[in-house]
């Protein structure tokens, strides 16, 4: 039982442990998934010191499949040591599909999880997060998920 509060008492207080969130960061995504893979141009804007929203232009392609989305999501994050965050929030995409020479608008709802560095002496953040999606329209609809690795500049 010691060990059970001990551990919710470490999480509360990281909890309240002040993130570093830049005002702005704006940078590029390389992401791949189960369904295909792609770039983002990726715009990060502070609200306080706790939250902030990502705005996401997406290229994803493969074989028989291109996508052209944006993305919006909504970020908590929590500071794990120094220059180290972790994120989660909600988000929204709405995009372009062309599947089999079939094109469409998708709408999808999901969100974000992920690990970021800031670096002290440099204006630079780099992530890795996750983001699954579920699209509701199409021939490729049903939850999506990937990897990312982020690289922004940020004042």
């Amino acid at each position: 039982m010691k060990k059970l509060f001990l551990f919710f008492a470490f999480i509360s207080l990281g909890a309240m442990a002040a993130a570093q969130i830049s005002s702005n960061a704006l940078g590029g995504r390389l992401y791949g998934g189960d369904t295909y893979s792609g770039a983002e141009l990726s715009y990060q804007k502070g609200l306080n010191d706790r939250n902030r929203l990502e705005l996401d232009g997406s290229f994803g392609f493969k074989k028989d499949f291109t996508r052209i989305a944006i993305v919006g999501i909504y970020h908590w994050n929590w500071n794990i040591v120094g220059g180290f965050n972790w994120y989660v929030g909600p988000g929204a995409s709405i995009s372009y599909d062309n599947y089999e020479n079939n094109s469409y608008i998708n709408i999808g709802i999901g969100g974000q999880i992920g690990i970021e560095y800031k670096f002290r002496d440099l204006p630079l953040l780099v992530s890795l997060d996750s983001r699954p999606m579920w699209d509701f329209l199409g021939d490729v609809n049903g939850l999506g998920w990937g990897a990312a690795l982020g690289i922004r500049y940020t004042w």
